[in-house]
C-alpha cells in the first residue's frame, strides 16, 4: 500500500510538471502587449500589424467626434491595466491627459502616432502604417520583425485598394463632379479627384452670412453634392444643399463610422460608394 502511494505520488508529480512545461509552451493572453487607442483608425492598424501579439482596446465610438468624447470609469480601468496608450495628438483629444492621470498606471507608455492627413487617403494610412510600427517595435522589441512583416503585407493591401478605387474614379469623371464640403472631408475628396468647390468647417460654422457665400459659389461653379463629415454632425449641410438643389451625403473619417465598416478597407469602399451613387 505504501509502494502504491509513492508510485501514485510519483506520477501526479509528473503529470503536473508535464503539463507546466507544456503550458510554457504556449501564449497566454496576458503576455499580450496590451494597447489602448483613441480612435478606430489607430486600433484598426494595431491589429492589422500586432495580430495575436496584442491585445488591443479602443476608446472613442467611430461615430463620434473624438473633441467630443468623455471618458467613463470603464475607460479608467481600461487605462490602468494596459502598456501602451496610442493617441493622435490632436487637439480634440484634450481629455486624454485627464484620463492618464485618472489612470494612476506608472508603468504607461503614451505615444502620440502624430500622421498629418486625413487617414483615409492610402498614402497617409502606410504612413500611419509605418508610425505605429514603428511605436509598436519599441515598445515589444522581441516582436519586431513580427510586426514589420505584417506590416508589409498591410501596405501591400492599401496599394491595391488605392489602384482599384483610382480606376472606378475615372471611369465615373471625378473630376468633372464640383462639390462643397466639410473641411474633415476635403483631402480626401481632392485625392479622389473631385473638384473642391469651397468648404465649410464644423456646423457652427454656418451661420447665414456663410450659407449665403456657399451658396452663390455653389451656383457660380455649379456645384451638385455636397459632402458632410459624419464625425461632426450627420446632414450639417443638408440646408445648404436645398438652397442649391444639389444632394446631401456623410462620410465617414473612422472605420465603423457606418455599418459594416469596420475595417479601413470597407470604410474607404463605402465612402466612394455612397460619393459615386450620388454622383449619378
Amino acid at each position: 500500500m505504501k509502494r502504491f502511494s509513492v508510485l501514485l505520488s510519483g506520477s501526479l508529480f509528473l503529470i503536473l510538471t508535464l503539463a507546466l512545461v507544456f503550458s510554457g509552451c504556449s501564449t497566454p493572453n496576458n503576455t499580450r502587449l496590451s494597447v489602448v487607442t483613441s480612435t478606430t483608425l489607430l486600433a484598426y492598424i494595431a491589429q492589422q500589424v500586432g495580430g495575436d501579439k496584442l491585445n488591443v482596446v479602443n476608446l472613442v465610438p467611430p461615430a463620434q467626434h473624438p473633441g467630443n468624447f468623455d471618458f467613463k470609469p470603464g475607460d479608467v480601468q481600461t487605462l490602468a491595466n494596459a502598456k501602451l496608450f496610442l493617441i493622435h495628438g490632436w487637439p480634440g483629444e484634450g481629455y486624454a491627459d485627464r484620463l492618464i492621470a485618472a489612470s494612476n498606471n506608472p508603468g504607461l507608455v503614451v505615444v502620440k502616432a502624430n500622421v498629418d492627413g486625413n487617414w483615409m487617403i492610402p498614402s497617409v494610412q502606410i504612413a500611419a502604417i509605418e508610425k505605429v510600427t514603428n511605436i509598436l517595435g519599441q515598445a515589444d522589441g522581441t516582436n519586431s520583425s513580427v510586426y514589420q512583416q505584417a506590416a508589409g503585407e498591410y501596405k501591400k493591401r492599401i496599394q491595391a485598394k488605392e489602384t482599384d478605387i483610382k480606376a472606378r474614379l475615372a471611369k465615373a469623371n471625378a473630376a468633372q463632379i464640383n462639390v462643397i464640403a466639410s473641411i474633415r472631408q476635403a483631402d480626401f475628396l481632392k485625392w479622389a479627384g473631385f473638384n473642391v468647390a469651397a468648404t465649410y468647417n464644423d456646423p457652427a460654422s454656418l451661420t447665414p452670412q456663410a450659407v449665403k457665400e456657399l451658396v452663390d459659389k455653389g451656383k457660380t461653379v455649379k456645384v451638385t453634392l455636397i459632402i458632410n463629415n459624419l464625425q461632426d454632425s450627420k446632414d450639417a449641410g443638408k440646408g445648404l444643399a436645398e438652397e442649391l438643389g444639389a444632394k446631401s451625403i456623410n462620410l465617414s473619417n473612422f472605420p465603423g463610422g457606418f455599418e459594416n465598416t469596420e475595417t479601413w478597407e470597407k470604410a474607404i469602399d463605402k465612402n466612394i460608394e455612397l460619393i459615386l451613387n450620388s454622383a449619378n
